[in-house]
């Protein structure tokens, strides 16, 4: 009997604690709030998204050299005011099967995965354009299976909400282009060559491209060999593949 009474005490101890415990409809509170903010946290970039046909955004990269007190150089300047051989190499270089793929490229993946040499393959890495927009805008650097989970249905859904021309803007226009807070083709044009977005040659287009994996690294104003052997490469390519960037001035 003593035994039985000290499980009943138990018992409506046990009660009035969960009673007490704040609760929406028989669900505890801290667990719903915490799914909500989750939920608030996965949806956000997908309500955001259409707005960036007419805002210019900001990256995470950038807000977070702001937070931090670091340097951030960046002037907004629209494609047409960037010379049209800066996006057709940044294509070539970087996601040849822009025009065409939805947000994604399983082959390159593929591709990446297969590839041996370190150098070559750290210039050109599996996400597309438009994976790397979704990731400078909404997500964090590095490698992560969970960012990239979330990355690839949110580059499926820019391609969806924004025009090709809109995403290569957006992206022309946040990437970093160098180790001291350069973002943005205008910022790295004038860093490297003292000179516009507008007035690139080929040649200096294909070496901004050359470093767009790694500015910290590599430089456009004092290239290394790499940089160098990678540039020419993409003066090629552009020079034999110049419709690559047709969906950018498709009318």
């Amino acid at each position: 009997m003593v035994f039985a009474s000290r499980l009943d005490g138990k018992k409506r101890r046990r009660s009035r604690r969960d009673a007490a415990r704040p609760r929406w409809f028989g669900v505890p509170r801290l667990p719903v709030i915490g799914a909500a903010l989750l939920f608030a946290f996965v949806a956000a970039p997908y309500v955001i998204a259409p707005f960036y046909r007419t805002i210019d955004p900001v990256s995470t990269p950038m807000l977070w050299r702001w937070v931090t007190g670091q340097r951030v150089q960046r002037l907004v300047v629209p494609l047409n005011r960037i010379a049209r051989s800066l996006p057709l190499t940044v294509i070539l270089a970087e996601d040849a099967s822009f025009c065409r793929n939805y947000g994604i490229d399983p082959g390159a993946i593929r591709e990446a995965l297969a590839q041996s040499d370190d150098d070559i393959a750290d210039s050109r890495g599996a996400s597309t354009i438009t994976q790397q927009v979704a990731k400078n805008l909404f997500l964090w650097p590095g490698h992560s299976i969970v960012r990239k989970v979330l990355e690839i249905p949110l580059a499926i859904w820019l391609t969806l909400v924004l025009p090709k021309r809109r995403i290569m803007d957006i992206y022309l226009n946040i990437a970093e282009w160098g180790p001291n807070g350069e973002f943005g083709a205008e910022a790295a044009a004038r860093s490297a060559f003292g000179i516009p977005a507008r007035e690139l040659n080929a040649a200096q287009a294909a070496e901004l491209a050359a470093i767009l994996p790694n500015p910290v690294a590599r430089s456009a104003r004092n290239p290394g060999r790499l940089v160098r052997e990678l540039a020419a490469l993409y003066v090629v390519r552009a020079a034999t593949y110049p419709g690559h960037d047709a969906c950018l001035y498709a009318h």
